[in-house]
């Protein structure tokens, strides 16, 4: 079987969503254009890491363009969207590695999402040559600063961390490590 490429070229929607509550939450990129809708499943560091790097990425343009780009320094209100995923969310495949990449001639930016393979091997530099399922999304600066924005907002919005561990606090209580097991009784 041949790999699937989903291509999204500036499509009407790309977000980072959730399902389920804080601690038991699945986290999906979705794709949604005239005749298609894609979901793929992935980690919450996924979708953190993935947000660092477009941001970083669009701060460095700015930077060494001196402001003279169309990529904005924040996202515009106007693509803001809050809106929860849309159904049906149907799991396309499981995200492996994603590679991101600056189109300068277009001013474009690429978010490719890869399968997950067993072995360790690298995703090609064209994801038409790939031996795996791959989602590729091509998005304006606004709204590559628009998916920033929301999936920072996503991920933030898990359980509160621990003050003394840093690790998420559970609603049914929490065991910290740094109080070595110890929980006070009220």
């Amino acid at each position: 079987m041949s790999a699937q490429v989903y291509r999204f070229d500036q499509p009407d929607r790309f977000i980072a969503g959730t399902v389920g509550r804080p601690g038991e939450r699945s986290f999906f990129l979705q794709a949604r254009d005239a005749t298609k809708l894609i979901s793929v499943l992935l980690e919450k560091e996924q979708v953190s890491v993935l947000a660092e790097r477009v941001d970083n990425m669009l701060d460095e343009i700015l930077r060494r363009a001196g402001g003279l780009t169309s990529v904005p320094a924040v996202a515009p209100t106007e693509l803001e969207d809050l809106d929860p995923l849309e159904q049906p969310i149907v799991e396309e495949f499981r995200v492996g590695s994603m590679t991101l990449k600056w189109d300068s001639e277009d001013e474009i930016v690429e978010v490719a999402a890869y399968a997950v393979v067993d072995d360790d091997s690298e995703p090609p530099d064209d994801p038409e040559e790939s031996d795996r399922d791959v989602m590729v999304v091509r998005l304006s600066g606004a709204e590559a600063r628009a998916f920033v924005k929301r999936a920072q907002a996503l991920v933030a919005a898990g359980r509160p961390p621990c003050p003394l561990c840093s690790l998420p606090l559970d609603p049914s209580g929490h065991v910290c490590p740094r109080q070595n097991g110890y929980r006070r009784r009220d």
